[in-house]
């Protein structure tokens, strides 16, 4: 039996997350470290990568991996560095993400192509890229991991915010989530999704500015997600704790779609 202590680490694994320079990408990519993976961290712009990994060295070892994953290209060039430098992949974190605000009446097919290119084609042929890495060292008591960054608006409509492609992308992710889940099991490679409710970040940190309170009414439990509580949801799911668990899309959400 596996003590408490050990049920919670990723010792000597390998870990990917995409758009880990901010936000909720920093955040996991943080506890990922904490828990003892060595972690890459992707984002568009190279300074952005260097000063993430310098930061996050504190915690273990973090390497800046530059790249625009919303083109082909550069995924294909992302699992060929890892490919490289690395025998392994352990676990994949999807969380780069975009979206775009319009009423429907409006809304632009640019704001549209954006969206699901970013959140939701890219993180199918990013995982499809990895697929022979994180085969490598997955096993039925140690399966590799993949999680995917959706959202409670995949979940259900929101009352505040008017982003449809967001909405419809993430509802889709989830659905992949599962798709991929059932067709990965073999190969000891779990597929699961964590949907956040509102967190400090990039996206929504404007929004909170101008309408923090209408929110905050909206979440049962009266406050924004913090550091803590989206990271020990991805390290579960990373770890031994969760080894048991695929095909699952868990609301991190403060209660908005379990309560409401």
């Amino acid at each position: 039996m596996t003590s408490i202590q050990q049920l919670f680490r990723v010792d000597g694994k390998v870990a990917l997350v995409t758009g880990g320079t901010s936000g909720i990408g920093k955040m996991i990519a943080t506890a990922l470290l904490q828990a003892g993976a060595k972690v890459y961290v992707t984002s568009r712009k190279a300074a952005a990568c260097d000063a993430t990994a310098s930061e996050l060295a504190q915690f273990g070892p973090c390497v800046p991996l530059p790249a625009d994953i919303s083109r082909l290209e550069e995924i294909r060039r992302v699992a060929d560095h890892l490919g490289k430098t690395e025998s392994a992949l352990d676990i994949l974190v999807n969380n780069a993400g975009t979206t775009w605000g319009a009423p429907i009446e409006s809304f632009p097919e640019a704001g549209w192509d954006k969206v699901m290119d970013l959140n939701l084609k890219s993180v199918f042929f990013l995982t499809q890229a990895l697929l022979p890495l994180l085969k490598k060292r997955a096993a039925a008591q140690s399966p590799s991991s993949v999680v995917n960054i959706g959202s409670i608006d995949g979940l259900h409509v929101s009352a505040v915010f008017d982003a449809v492609s967001y909405a419809v992308s993430k509802s889709g992710l989830h659905q992949m989530t599962r798709v991929l889940a059932s067709r990965l099991v073999k190969d000891n490679i779990r597929v699961n999704a964590i949907a956040p409710g509102a967190f400090t970040s990039k996206m929504l940190a404007p929004m909170l500015d101008r309408m923090e309170e209408d929110i905050l009414a909206t979440i049962p439990m009266r406050r924004v997600g913090e550091q803590d509580d989206i990271g020990g949801a991805a390290v579960f799911l990373c770890s031994r704790a969760g080894a048991y668990v695929t095909g699952v899309v868990l609301p991190v959400d403060g209660g908005v779609t379990g309560c409401g």
